[in-house]
Order: structure tokens, then sequence, then C-alpha cells
């Protein structure tokens, strides 16, 4: 009928109007919010930051320690080795490492002093002059305690130098905390959170979730470098063991060309 009216026409005839009476209104973030997030954010900034920068350097100490490992081992090991079969026998070598204040058998093992592989690999490439086989040999191992001597110089320049590093990042570890109390924050971001007006058991499981929170956040101090590395002590110069070890090499020559 003519001049007849429904809500139905009205909403196809209207259809933008239906949308916008359905649409959910989205809620503005307040200033306190805004605020919130800025300090959170503020903080969280020049937290990792610092930790950042604190792991960088730990990770870089870490390489260097590797390296020097290396150079441990390319370096001060052969030299030993060297020695150690040039005396051929493990009384021989006991006193030579007495003889210059080494307490440990560094890199020792007895298939050493057995191993014509090894003999070959390590001494082959070893030239020396004299006239005789004995002065020879006795050059030989002159040759490579000197060089035993300026390795291990060597490596305690660079350890020390290692325990320095370390001693710097523990350091900042400590003014890392000083400067970033994580119960602290943890606390203060729980009172802009307004969560700290919860129930017991809100409380609780945020106490759980801060303990948790603080041992995943927590920067363990670098172990001491000596349970990292081997501390060599410092080894006399060949001029002030020469006499002495003129002789064990005497008796090592003697023995090894007796039948």
């Amino acid at each position: 009928m003519a001049g007849h009216y429904s809500s139905r026409d009205d909403i196809s005839a209207h259809p933008s109007a239906a949308a916008n009476k359905e649409k959910p209104k989205t809620m503005q973030p307040s200033f306190e919010d805004i605020l919130t997030f800025e300090i959170k954010k503020e903080m969280a900034d020049r937290y990792f930051g610092f930790r950042r920068m604190i792991e960088e350097d730990k990770e870089e100490l870490d390489r260097r320690i590797k390296e020097h490992s290396l150079t441990l081992e390319q370096r001060i090991c052969i030299d030993l080795v060297r020695i150690y079969m040039l005396l051929g026998n493990e009384d021989q070598i006991e006193e030579f490492l007495d003889l210059i204040g080494m307490e440990e058998k560094l890199f020792y093992d007895p298939y050493l002093l057995i191993s014509p592989t090894l003999r070959k690999r390590l001494l082959g490439g070893l030239k020396v002059r004299g006239l005789t086989r004995a002065g020879r040999y006795k050059k030989l191992v002159f040759g490579c305690y000197e060089m035993l001597v300026d390795h291990v110089q060597q490596y305690r320049e660079k350890l020390g130098e290692l325990v320095e590093e370390r001693d710097t990042i523990n350091e900042e570890i400590k003014l890392f905390y000083r400067k970033n109390d994580i119960s602290a924050m943890m606390g203060f971001f729980r009172t802009l959170n307004g969560s700290t007006s919860g129930s017991t058991m809100e409380g609780g499981l945020e106490t759980g979730f801060t303990d948790s929170m603080e041992k995943k956040m927590q920067l363990a101090p670098v172990p001491p470098i000596e349970q990292l590395l081997p501390i060599i002590p410092p080894l006399m110069p060949l001029a002030a063991v020469r006499n002495k070890l003129t002789k064990l090499i005497e008796r090592s020559y003697k023995l090894q060309s007796s039948p």
C-alpha cells in the first residue's frame, strides 16, 4: 500500500547508520596509561642497554680466553713436549721441572716418550749446529728451553691483561646492580599497574613471577681466570740454570746412548 513505512525499509535505505550503530567504540589510552608506558620504556631501555654492554664485554673476554688457550697449547705445549722427548726419561723430566720451578707436569703423557711418529713430527724439523752429537743434543735442549721461557713470559703478560679485563667486568656488574635494583623495579612496575592492592592469591602469583624474573635477569660474575686457564710461574732465564741444566742434559744423553 502506498505510503506504508517499515523499519526494515529504513535500515536498507540507510546501511551506514546500522553499521555505525553496531560498531564498538575504541577506548583511548588515558594520560596515566601513556605516562606509565613511557616510564616503563625508559627504565627498560636503560636496564637492557647497560646489560647488553656487559654481556658483549663478557663475550669478548670469553673469546680471548679461548684464543689464549689455543696459544698455550700451540706454543708452550710444543716446547714442553719437545723437552720431554729430548730428555727421554720420566725421572729426568721430573728433575728438569723441579729445576725450572714448575710443579705440575703440564702436557706430559708417557706415550710421548715411546711414539716415533710424534717424535719425528715435533723434533724432525729442528736444526742445530755442532761438532759432536752430544754438543748438538745440548744445544737442542737449550734452544727448546729458551723458546719455552719466551712463550711463558708472553703467556703470563696476556694472562695479566685477561685478569684485568675480568676484574673490570665484575666491577661493571656491581655498578649495574647498584643502579638497577631488580626487586625495586618489579615492585615499582606493580605499583604503576595498580596491582599492589590485589588479592592474596594475586600477590602470591606476582611474588613468584618477580622471583622468577629476578633469577632470569641476574648477571653472573666472571669466575677467576685461574679456573679457566692454568697459572704458569715465570721461568728463570737460561743463564740462571745453565750449569745445572748442562749436568742434567749430560746424564740424559748418556742414558739414551748406553746400550
